[in-house]
């Protein structure tokens, strides 16, 4: 089961890989957007990452409404607001919950990502970091989850949430952007990574580690 601990780990890892790779998101958004988003990730996620050293949390659902008003106050442009809900979301379903098993760790990511939407507008195939998020949103409300038997169950991040982010990242190279600044260059925008889909995946990659084999 995944506890408090873990999902502060988790913060920690996603921190340590966004600050090394900060250097790259930033050439990222250099070519498609204003070629700040690692230095904001990296410093965003950089102070999420010592609120563990600094204050004491109830439960996840208190630290992770912490991280998403961290991310908020610190990160930049529009990823500060849309990474910041994506954890004031995730906070809701985890509320009850002291140990968060494998399905519960998926409704909290889908509630996430579902925020992200509301927020942002976006979807799939619009080259934005939802192309990265999108299988954590499931298979929707109304239908039955195929491994877990639960109507309507979130998928299975440990694991195959890794694959999947890196995936959508991948996918987002071809595209023209819909949204954000990177729909101001068209056809330009073909042929370039996504920078919000790069830092997601990195994101859904450290939650795995971190969160997946304790979940299970």
């Amino acid at each position: 089961m995944a506890d408090l601990k873990s999902f502060q780990r988790w913060i920690a890892e996603a921190a340590a890989d966004l600050i090394e790779q900060a250097d790259h998101l930033t050439e990222l958004d250099r070519a498609i957007g204003d070629g700040d988003h690692g230095t904001n990730m990296a410093r965003g996620f950089g102070r999420c990452a010592e609120l563990a050293e600094h204050e004491e949390f109830g439960g996840i659902d208190a630290y992770l409404k912490k991280v998403g008003m961290t991310l908020v106050g610190t990160v930049g442009g529009a990823s500060g607001p849309l990474y910041g809900t994506f954890f004031l979301r995730m906070a809701g379903p985890l509320s009850a919950t002291a140990d968060a098993g494998v399905f519960e760790v998926g409704q909290g990511l889908r509630a996430g990502v579902e925020g992200i939407v509301a927020r942002g507008k976006a979807e799939a195939g619009d080259k934005t970091m939802y192309d990265a998020f999108a299988p954590a949103r499931g298979n929707g409300r109304g239908g039955v989850h195929r491994r877990s038997g639960r109507r309507g169950g979130p998928p299975r991040l440990p694991g195959g949430g890794r694959g999947r982010g890196r995936g959508g990242r991948d996918a987002t190279l071809p595209l023209v952007a819909r949204k954000g600044r990177a729909s101001y260059l068209g056809e330009r925008s073909a042929g370039h990574l996504d920078p919000g889909a790069a830092s997601a995946a990195i994101l859904l990659r450290s939650a795995a580690r971190a969160l997946g084999a304790d979940a299970r």
